[in-house]
């Protein structure tokens, strides 16, 4: 394995159980990594979830690797980088209020179509995250076990999507999570949220490596891969740990010294808006 200069993952079932924090020894190994190398995270959850299961399990990181944090929420419609003093807004897509009542319609009106709307859910169905509209088929709080079992051959979600898609040409309507679908602007998912980082971190494709555990054909993480990104498949967050053991070795030899030695990290936007936790 060629060492990368940037490391990105997905962040449910691949740094973390899904909606869940992540473990004290994904915590430590990526404290360890950002010593060595540019992290990113580009996940469908929205900032609240980035600062919760990941940033306040991180401990006391310096804030030389806290800028070498790249984190991208709702499927890259979003970018965060800590400026020096907290974690601020690089960009941020949002949908227009018309596109986001098109999008929560079109969503329940097909998801009752086809007997998929869950009359007791766990917590909320619908969700609007700003830059994305998510649906949850069984509600945001439905426990890992249920949400795993609902659909397994992707079927339901597969026909949820395409039927949400026909009414809404000019947005992205893609499978999520186990449960979820996802509306964003068109054009704009993990593989934009990738171009995004080598644009604004001058680090080529190539040199980078994602971790994600949806990266079959249709899987939300596949897109990553089809832009030509290096890319390993995971099975869980203890499968993504077991592979950064492996890759730190990489990293190790390719650094004996263990001195760091990324690519420049782009200065801050001028005028950030804050996100929900200053890091």
């Amino acid at each position: 394995m060629t060492a990368p200069t940037l490391v990105a993952f997905d962040l449910d079932d691949t740094l973390a159980p899904s909606k869940g924090a992540i473990s004290p020894r994904i915590a430590e190994l990526l404290q360890t990594l950002l010593q060595r190398v540019e992290v990113a995270i580009i996940s469908g959850g929205n900032e609240h979830q980035f600062h919760t299961q990941v940033i306040a399990q991180l401990g006391d990181v310096d804030i030389a690797a806290l800028t070498r944090l790249h984190l991208l929420p709702t499927c890259g419609t979003r970018y965060i980088r800590h400026d020096g003093t907290g974690f601020a807004s690089v960009y941020a897509h949002d949908l227009t209020q018309e596109e986001k009542a098109g999008a929560l319609t079109a969503l329940r009106e097909e998801a009752e179509r086809l007997g998929l709307w869950e009359a007791e859910p766990w917590g909320d169905i619908l969700e609007d995250r700003g830059s994305q509209i998510t649906f949850s088929a069984l509600g945001q709080q439905a426990p890992r076990e249920a949400k795993h079992e609902w659909d397994p051959t992707g079927s339901k979600r597969a026909a949820l999507r395409d039927a949400v898609a026909a009414r809404l040409p000019g947005l992205e309507v893609r499978s999520g999570g186990s449960t979820s679908i996802d509306i964003t602007r068109a054009g704009i998912d993990k593989a934009y949220g990738m171009q995004q980082l080598t644009e604004r971190t001058g680090i080529p494709l190539s040199s980078m490596l994602f971790y994600g555990d949806r990266l079959d054909d249709g899987g939300n993480d596949y897109p990553v891969l089809a832009l030509g990104v290096p890319s390993i498949a995971v099975d869980g967050w203890e499968d993504t740990a077991d592979k950064l053991d492996e890759l730190l070795k990489v990293l190790q030899i390719a650094s004996p010294s263990g001195d760091l030695t990324p690519s420049p990290s782009p200065s801050a936007p001028d005028s950030p808006a804050r996100a929900a936790a200053t890091g």
